[in-house]
């Protein structure tokens, strides 16, 4: 009996050398992986000394669990559980899933439609997607989302959850949603669509008034933007008076497309600065006068589905006092994420700086407040309850704390669109205030 037990430890000591070889090459691949171009870190004797622990919990779980392992499965779910311990925007993505946030940057993707986050603990939606099935159900920012498929969402990472929540085009799923006035959770049965993204709307809301939407950025904004524009002053058969930029529920995207639409209202100076770590990763954005498409009146519309690169062009604004923002508080997230691809087509998603508008503001967990409040009017059915409050970056868990000072359809007939658009407070608002701005402009002129 004791030999066989030494015999024993013989085996599960060569079996835990295995798999510290193996996770040795592991981590010098994932080291220089992530290092890319630059020069491959040197880890800490602490850091190998804290890594025997690890070892010795995967030899032992190869060795001694009830059921067969996957090793892959395992070292995954070590990276994951390591990147929960940081930021919520930080996450690892396996092969699958890195493929899919690859079509979505470019502009699609397959399931209901809505960006989602997690807050206090609980999965909440940020906003929906314009004409998608979420959209359409009536899913608001706000909204929890408890269950998927009938399965609690409170355990689950926001990648499963994403991963829950996409699939084949035509597939259904439902989502069990609470709701503020609602007086116990409701179930919503979708079914998937192709969601082609489409980041830039525009429509000629009267002669000389124009509005773009922004839903998102992604690597064809900036182009769009610029074609919507020269749409707009065909149509009106000129320059416009005053423009509308919508970025409500824009969750961002894309930091260059930021950059590039801020652009096109700012002439010159910052747009915005990122500081990170390293100083490769602290950068300043300038305005370029080239850039510059236009230079009528703006207008630019948030709400807290605003964030992110939706926020550098607001702030951008704001601070340069290019435009007067109208809605509610923005979303908060200062953070800037930088893709890092892996050997095996994993991807790595990590927060690596944080960033600044023009005078020196720091967005993270603070958001941005509008020049001029306007809530926007509640449904029908929900007017007898208040309002739902939306999330905001410092109501996720594990936000980054602040530490530096401040220093293509047809356009629809008018007539269609006051037929089947619910009355936006917020829009008619920014209308009547460009409309005054030309009032004042003629009155200042005559009394000169």
């Amino acid at each position: 009996m004791i030999k066989e037990e030494h015999m024993a430890q013989q085996k599960g000591f060569g079996n835990f050398k295995i798999v510290f070889v193996i996770l040795m090459v592991f981590i010098l691949g994932l080291t220089i992986g992530l290092e890319r171009s630059h020069k491959v870190l040197a880890l800490p004797n602490s850091i190998y000394e804290d890594l025997k622990v690890f070892t010795e919990v995967l030899g032992l779980v190869q060795k001694e669990y009830v059921e067969e392992t996957n090793s892959k499965d395992l070292v995954y779910g070590a990276i994951k559980g390591m990147l929960e311990t940081l930021d919520p925007h930080s996450a690892f993505m396996t092969p699958a899933m890195y493929k899919e946030m690859q079509e979505e940057t470019r502009g699609r993707f397959e399931g209901i439609g809505i960006e989602i986050t997690v807050r206090e603990g609980v999965l909440t939606v940020v906003s929906a997607i314009e004409d998608t099935p979420a959209f359409k159900a009536g899913i608001l920012a706000g909204d929890q989302i408890l269950k998927i498929e009938g399965e609690p969402t409170k355990n689950l990472t926001l990648m499963d959850s994403v991963k829950r929540l996409r699939g084949p085009k035509g597939t259904k799923v439902t989502i069990t949603i609470m709701r503020e006035g609602f007086a116990k959770p409701r179930d919503f049965t979708l079914v998937r669509e192709i969601i082609p993204v489409r980041s830039v709307r525009y429509e000629l809301l009267e002669k000389h008034y124009g509005y773009i939407r922004l839903s998102q950025f992604q690597e064809k904004t900036d182009s769009e933007f610029e074609k919507a524009m020269k749409a707009l002053e065909e149509e009106n058969k000129g320059a416009l008076k005053g423009l509308i930029l919508d970025l409500r529920n824009n969750p961002g995207g894309l930091l260059d497309q930021a950059v590039k639409v801020a652009n096109h209202f700012i002439e010159s100076g910052l747009i915005v600065s990122v500081r990170g770590k390293r100083e490769d990763q602290r950068m300043k954005f300038q305005a370029h006068p080239e850039g510059t498409i236009n230079h009528s009146p703006l207008v630019v519309l948030v709400n807290g589905g605003s964030a992110s690169g939706s926020e550098i062009v607001a702030g951008a604004i704001q601070d340069h006092g290019r435009g007067i923002l109208i809605g509610t508080q923005t979303f908060g997230k200062g953070s800037v994420q930088t893709i890092f691809p892996l050997k095996d087509g994993s991807g790595l998603r990590l927060t690596t700086a944080r960033y600044y508008t023009p005078n020196g503001r720091s967005i993270q967990a603070k958001g941005i407040v509008p020049d001029i409040v306007v809530r926007p009017l509640q449904p029908e059915e929900e007017k007898a309850a208040p309002l739902a409050k939306q999330p905001t970056e410092k109501d996720l868990e594990r936000h980054l704390i602040e530490v530096d000072k401040e220093p293509a359809k047809e356009k629809p007939v008018k007539e269609e669109v006051k037929e089947t658009k619910p009355a936006d407070r917020q829009l008619e608002r920014a209308l009547e205030l460009l409309k005054s701005w030309e009032i004042f402009k003629n009155i200042a002129k005559e009394n000169k």
